[in-house]
């Protein structure tokens, strides 16, 4: 059987926290989840995500951000360092 959500339980263990701290995490915003029942199930697909596997845009334009950053303040010395 192939899942296609996981419980908090299950997400739990992947991130090696506890149950409490993925509610917090859902309750703030962290965790996408919907709600089954009485209780909440997160999406498979979020997975990689979650595990820091996979990057989301707001991450992706803070690494542009440092790494345009470090290029204007030492260019040169990356430049020097390149070439040893």
């Amino acid at each position: 059987m192939n899942k296609v959500f996981l419980s908090t339980t299950e997400v739990a263990k992947l991130l090696g926290i506890s149950r409490i701290a993925v509610f917090k995490k859902i309750k703030s915003g962290k965790i996408k989840a919907q709600k089954a029942g009485r209780n909440f199930v997160i999406d498979k697909n979020d997975l990689p995500f979650l595990l820091g596997k996979s990057l989301g845009k707001a991450k992706k334009e803070e690494i542009d951000k440092a790494v345009a950053k470090t290029v204007s303040e030492y260019g040169e010395t990356l430049k020097l360092l390149g070439k040893e």
